[in-house]
């Protein structure tokens, strides 16, 4: 898998400019199953020739868990920093693999100076598609999939069409689960609810949803979020269906499609 990924230091000491800051994310940093989603996509940008950076070791966290967990003054200092870090650079297009940190950098962070154009990955592999700009293998098995509508993408920022849009790309079989879009059920894992412990004597609400995917009798589910994937395969795996139901982002599952 090609993959070629520069910081933004880097760019300015070649006398480059990013057409875009790929804003990676705790979990992309941190999290094993994240990261294999930042890999794709950052393939994705390579292979179509979109020039991009990262923050490196400068990228904080957006303060989201903390002002979710109501801790606003920890949220406020976060996100100062990371809006002088992006000024200082220059900053002006954002792309994120994770919902939490776009609707932050996007809803939350004008409040306090940080002004960007912010864009989550399903938006850009969208518009790139209908560019032309990202090909899509035609052919291929048909595959069985439902897709999980994110909070923060859905509920949040009413981005319903545009991952669909994707997956009609990619010529799935979607089957919608019997809580979709506006009416999507939640992971389990927002409003800081990723840290907290279970409640004794109530269904996990990640089972409740693994159930529903079930229910349509898909191989695959399309997801967006890091959170939602660990969610949803925490659910699969309470079910003992880890093994007959992937996880995917639509990232990966372009990276499928096209075999790189």
């Amino acid at each position: 898998m090609q993959m070629e990924v520069r910081t933004v230091q880097q760019l300015i000491a070649n006398g480059e400019k990013p057409e875009y800051l790929f804003w990676v994310g705790c979990a992309g940093n941190f999290d094993a199953r994240a990261q294999k989603v930042v890999r794709a996509f950052a393939t994705i940008m390579n292979q179509i020739g979109v020039t991009f950076a990262v923050l490196g070791n400068e990228e904080s966290c957006t303060g989201d868990p903390a002002r979710r967990a109501g801790n606003e003054f920890l949220f406020q200092m976060q996100a100062l920093q990371n809006i002088q870090t992006l000024q200082a650079y220059e900053i002006t297009r954002i792309i994120t693999t994770c919902p939490h940190c776009f609707n932050t950098l996007k809803n939350e962070y004008p409040d306090f100076g940080g002004v960007f154009e912010v864009y989550h990955h399903t938006e850009m592999l969208n518009q790139w598609i209908r560019e032309g700009k990202l090909k899509i293998e035609p052919g291929g098995a048909t595959t069985r999939t439902t897709y999980h509508d994110s909070c923060y993408l859905g509920r949040v920022n009413g981005i319903y069409a545009v991952p669909r849009e994707v997956l009609s790309a990619l010529q799935v079989e979607l089957i919608e689960m019997e809580q979709s879009a506006s009416r999507g059920l939640c992971c389990g894992a927002g409003g800081g609810q990723m840290f907290k412990e279970d409640e004794p004597g109530q269904k996990r609400i990640n089972v409740a949803r693994a159930e529903q995917v079930l229910e349509t009798g898909v191989q695959t589910v399309a997801a967006n979020c890091p959170f939602c994937i660990t969610m949803l395969q925490d659910g699969l795996k309470a079910k003992d269906k880890q093994d007959e139901v992937m996880v995917l982002d639509l990232a990966e599952l372009i990276i499928q499609k096209n075999k790189w």
